[in-house]
């Protein structure tokens, strides 16, 4: 029996299903070299029935954040909240969350036992949390039939190498819905699928969110996989989130220099060139000081910032940090807090 009782509805904004205040994840350096910050100061919430987007380039720190999240990863410091209850450490409370959250993971190749029949692979969740149980059958064919794999019973004895690729990331999705989680944090989840069903698994995440109001957290680069699926879009860099509204403000009329250059290079973006980022890929254990991204910054490189009477802060003063909730806010000092 979980432990965690869900709040009254805020009569505005979504529930707050999940979320994080302060989070830290520092990893200690080896031989005299610093630690890498790879999360570094994340408040962010993802409402109950809400699909957000957490995007940024490899090594910002969105999958060490998601794994806090999960509880598979111990901040360093701040909180996790479930419904508003600090995440426990403990083997209990955590067996109980993840009934409730469920990860999806990004390769269902490499997350589905090939020796495991897709009826095992399925059952594997309800077998580690209530062991065998009368309705097995039932629950696994109702996940199979919720994640589009029907009838359910024609994939029960197929094995993981008898399936085309959106069918096994169908699998994955139907082993978390067997548990009816409230929330699942999909990292990547159709980066490893061919063009013609990425939509399918899209429209799958959607179609949970509406029937189920389940919550998703989806980690991915793809600005325009977060443009499809993504109620609110998160931003990230060097550990920190710099940017995050609704996915239709934040991908129409960007305003973090970093989020511009992101959605540049995508074709649609209307963009003459894509913005080349200069300097460095960002490094989690050497953040500078000012704004994290003031030493690739293009609005610094080209004068804006200067004109705007903020290039010295930006040179030397940390922007504030996203409050999380559902406010939008831009890390960002060419666009101070109102």
């Amino acid at each position: 029996m979980s432990t965690y009782r869900e709040p009254a509805p805020a009569p505005t904004a979504p529930e707050a299903a999940l979320s994080a205040a302060a989070l830290r994840v520092a990893f200690p350096g080896s031989r005299g070299h610093a630690g890498a910050r790879a999360v570094d100061g994340v408040n962010l919430d993802v409402g109950r029935g809400e699909i957000v987007a957490l995007v940024g380039e490899s090594g910002c720190g969105k999958t060490t954040l998601a794994r806090a999240l999960l509880g598979l990863q111990r901040p360093t410091s701040g909180t996790v909240r479930f419904h508003g209850r600090p995440l426990a450490a403990t083997t209990r409370h955590l067996r109980a969350y993840r009934r409730r959250v469920q990860f999806v993971l990004q390769d269902p190749h490499g997350s589905l036992n090939p020796r495991h029949t897709v009826y095992d692979a399925v059952a594997e969740g309800l077998r580690i949390h209530y062991g065998t149980t009368a309705d097995e059958t039932e629950q696994v064919a109702a996940a199979l039939s919720r994640a589009g794999l029907r009838p359910p019973e024609r994939f029960f004895l197929a094995y993981p190498h008898e399936l085309s690729g959106g069918q096994r990331q169908r699998v994955v999705i139907a082993g978390a819905l067997v548990l009816h989680p409230e929330l699942i944090v999909a990292d990547e989840p159709v980066a490893s699928l061919d063009a013609s069903v990425r939509g399918e698994i899209l429209q799958l995440l959607l179609r949970l969110r509406d029937e189920l109001e389940l919550a998703a957290l989806v980690v991915t680069h793809d600005l325009g996989l977060a443009w499809n699926i993504a109620d609110r879009v998160a931003v990230m860099y060097l550990g920190r989130v710099v940017e995050v509204g609704p996915v239709e403000e934040v991908l129409t009329a960007a305003r973090h220099p970093y989020t511009r250059a992101l959605l540049s290079v995508l074709p649609e973006s209307g963009a003459a060139e894509p913005t080349v980022l200069a300097g460095e890929p960002p490094d989690p254990a050497r953040v500078p000081g000012g704004c994290r991204f003031h030493p690739r910054c293009p609005a610094l490189a080209s004068g804006m910032a200067d004109r705007a009477g903020v290039a010295q802060r930006c040179r030397t003063e940390e922007p504030a940090i996203a409050p999380g909730g559902s406010t939008p806010h831009i890390a960002c000092h060419l666009f101070p807090a109102e």
